[in-house]
This record gives structure tokens, C-alpha cells and sequence, in this order.
């Protein structure tokens, strides 16, 4: 049997036995768009939960328009033109438009990578692309503390100031936030150093409701939503993808209830019921660009947890053509090394801080918990050291011993990584 796994930019094949028991896990089929620059004029005059676009860009003096980053493959070329279009028929000029990277506590996208993330170079033309940079203090507006959890609240001077704020993005299962876009393009992605590191410590990571798919009674989730109220009037495009990058849905409209409604759309498509447990698992890290580096490799790692039996293999395939990830992460890796997982855990449970990036650590360690993970890359020798997995030449071969060793033929191989969500049913093996 052979299946091809998203790897790099170029995929990865693999060939199984057959005479072993597989089960492919993957979304069932999507509805496409058939027409995507008709469907994203539809979205933006046939709005959910607000009045067209061009009805709210009339009498607006700027306009903040908020996109992913490179680790997120949005169709940004297919949207942002028109949107940008219809900002200039109300009045809004260049000067007046800025679309802003939203980064996070991630490296800016610049030069080829920045043009790459728009898509479009008519968009450079016709509005400021910038970067956010979560560490510049001052470019951050200070909005105070969220109600419930007391979640310091600084995000980027430049949306919160604008007349007209829009976040865009791709919605699909987050391995914390439950599902990306919407609200969450806004915080983490343009916030301050100090609201992240708060979002990522471990009193919200260890919550068992901060987990893929779920958004009841999501701390991050909840916590995003009272963000959004403190800034205010927020809108959002949302677009959901198939497994081959092809639109299957775009809406618009206000910013919860557009992004719930695509959160209902992709929900059918992206959580895979199967009815037993697996002792050998093939996951990816969905190839490029999620899968450039170890640090975004782990969520490959998490989102099956949900099938994975006493004494599992977890055996992922990533790329890692980045390497490892920021230095920050490759010291939170060398201290869960050196310290061992009880006293990593132990020592950032009592942070309200976390450290940057140490999150990604401590979702390894979910995994770690439950499974042998090994992990097939292009890593070298020195960054193969500091993940803390088995590094494996041959994934056949690697499946072919988990599979003499626990005596079961069964094989879960999920080719599309953390944008397919297995869930085991009651009454699995």
C-alpha cells in the first residue's frame, strides 16, 4: 500500500505491507469553491452579522487588515486585493491602509518570504505591509486586564488605533485554541510579549479543555473572546482549505459569529471518528510551511493523542528544513533535556510568565506521556540532540518494528498531520 505524506514542499511516499491492517485518516471530501473571486465578492457584500464592506468602510479614516504569517498557508492572494479595493472606492488611500503581519512572538517576514505571505504584488502597491513585533513595548497599546482570568492585555497600536480593524485567516484545528483564525489572529498574533507569555503558561497549556476541536469551556478561547469586547468594533474574512490548498469556504462578516460559522462548516471535515485505539502511528507535520521547523513539528505530535493505545509508537514525519526553531526554544529544549519531564513541568507550572516558546516543550511532553516518539527530518546531528525524540532513517522500517514489538498489524497513518483531528470512539479497543 502506498500513501503519500505531506512532507516539505514535495511530499514524502510511503509503502506499507499488505498484510498489515492501515487506516488512512484523512478529511472526508471537501466542497471546493467553484468560482473563488465570486465567492469573495459574495462574502464581503453578504456579510454574517454586519452590514457589507462597503457599507462600513464609508466615512472611515484608516483601516487595519490583519494576516497570518508565513507558518499559515492562507490564500491571502484571493482576498486581500478586493478587500483593499473596496477600502479605496470609500475614500481610503495607501497612507490610510496597513495590512499587518500578524507575527506573534515569530520571526518578521521580509524580502521574498513577506511577498510570498501577500501573494499579491498589487496589495504592496496599494496599502503599508508591516510587521508586528511583539517585543516592541512601545508600539503596543496597554488595554489593561481581561475580567475572568486577569490576562494582561497589550496588542498592536496600529489595529487598535484603526477605524476599521479586520482580521483575516485560515480557520483549522489549533492543538491549544481549539481552532485557528478569527479571534486568535488578534491575540497571540499581534499582542505584547507579556499578554503571549501569559496565554502560553502552563495554567492555561495544562487545561484539558485547551485541546484540538474543542472551544467549550477553552481557557485561551475564552479568553480570546473578552479580548476582541475590550477592543471593540472587529471584523474578519475566513477562509477553510482542503488538503490540496483549495478553497472549500470564505465568509465574512462580524468576527465571532463569522468565525463561528466556519468553525460549524470545518468541524464535519477536519474530526475523524474511528472506532479503536492504535498501538503504531504515522503522523506529519503537514508539510510546508508548517513543518519547517522542530519548534511547529510538535503539533504533529499532539493531535493524535486521542487514539493512541497503551504503548504506542507515534512515528512523525517533518521536514524541519529551518531547523530547530527561535533560540528560545532551543533553550527551553536543552532544559526539559537536562532537567528530565517531571521537573520541567514541576518548574513552569509555578510560572504565571511562561518562558518563550517553552509551551512547544510542554507539549512534547504530552506526547512523550503517552507514546515513543520518533521523527523522521532533515535535522542535523546538532539539532537532532536537543529534540528529545529517536530520529529514524526509514519510516517503513520504523513501522514494521513497532508492529513486530506490540504484536498488533493495525496502522493509523494520518498524511495531512494536525489539519485532521482522529477521535476514538467509545467502546475502541
Amino acid at each position: 500500500m502506498q500513501i503519500e505524506l505531506l512532507f516539505g514542499r514535495t511530499g514524502l511516499d510511503l509503502e506499507l505491507p499488505g498484510d498489515l491492517d492501515v487506516t488512512v485518516v484523512q478529511k472526508p471530501s471537501m466542497p471546493l469553491v467553484a468560482d473563488a473571486d465570486a465567492a469573495v465578492g459574495r462574502a464581503l457584500r453578504s456579510p454574517i452579522g454586519a452590514a457589507p464592506l462597503a457599507e462600513l468602510a464609508r466615512g472611515r479614516r484608516s483601516a487595519c487588515i490583519l494576516v497570518c504569517d508565513v507558518t499559515r498557508p492562507v490564500p491571502n492572494h484571493l482576498f486581500l486585493r478586493p478587500v483593499i479595493e473596496t477600502l479605496h472606492e470609500a475614500g481610503l488611500a495607501k497612507q490610510d491602509i496597513v495590512v499587518l503581519v500578524a507575527t506573534g512572538l515569530h520571526r518578521p517576514n521580509e524580502g521574498e518570504e513577506l511577498e510570498a505571505v501577500i501573494g499579491d504584488p498589487w496589495v504592496f502597491a496599494h496599502a503599508r505591509v508591516e510587521n508586528h513585533f511583539a517585543r516592541d513595548t512601545e508600539a503596543h497599546v496597554d488595554l489593561g486586564f481581561t475580567p475572568t482570568r486577569r490576562t494582561p492585555v497589550e496588542l498592536d497600536r496600529r489595529f487598535v488605533a484603526a477605524d476599521l480593524r479586520i482580521a483575516t485567516g485560515l480557520v483549522e484545528p489549533h492543538f491549544m485554541a481549539g481552532y485557528s483564525g478569527g479571534r486568535k489572529v488578534i491575540a497571540p498574533g499581534i499582542a505584547g510579549e507579556r499578554t503571549i507569555r501569559t496565554f502560553h503558561s502552563a495554567r492555561f497549556m495544562e487545561d484539558p479543555a485547551a485541546t484540538s476541536c474543542n472551544l467549550d469551556g477553552n481557557p485561551l478561547h475564552e479568553e480570546q473572546l473578552e479580548i476582541v469586547r475590550m477592543v471593540g468594533e472587529v471584523y474578519a474574512l475566513n477562509t477553510v482549505i482542503d488538503d490540496e490548498r483549495r478553497l472549500s469556504l470564505v465568509n465574512f462578516g462580524a468576527i465571532h459569529e463569522s468565525h463561528q460559522a466556519a468553525v460549524d462548516f470545518v468541524h464535519g471535515y477536519c474530526a475523524v471518528e474511528l472506532p479503536r485505539r492504535f498501538r503504531t502511528i504515522v503522523t506529519t507535520s503537514a508539510g510546508y510551511p508548517l513543518d519547517q521547523t522542530y519548534y511547529q513539528t510538535v503539533k504533529g505530535m499532539v493531535t493524535p493523542l486521542a487514539i493512541v493505545d497503551a504503548d504506542a509508537t507515534l512515528i512523525v514525519a517533518s521536514d524541519c528544513g529551518e531547523g530547530l526553531g527561535s533560540s528560545a526554544f532551543r533553550a527551553s529544549q536543552a532544559r526539559l533535556i537536562e532537567s528530565g519531564a517531571d521537573d520541567f513541568l514541576t518548574a513552569i507550572m509555578a510560572k504565571s510568565l511562561a518562558d518563550i516558546d517553552e509551551w512547544q516543550s510542554e507539549m512534547q511532553v504530552k506526547s512523550q506521556r503517552r507514546a515513543r516518539v520518533l521523527l523522521h527530518s532533515n535535522l542535523d546531528a546538532a539539532d537532532r540532540a536537543l529534540t528529545g525524540v529517536e530520529h529514524i532513517d526509514c519510516i517503513a522500517t520504523a513501522v514494521a518494528q513497532s508492529v513486530a514489538t506490540s504484536g498488533d498489524k493495525a496502522v493509523a497513518v494520518i498524511p495531512e498531520g494536525p489539519y485532521v483531528v482522529p477521535v476514538a470512539t467509545e467502546g475502541g479497543a
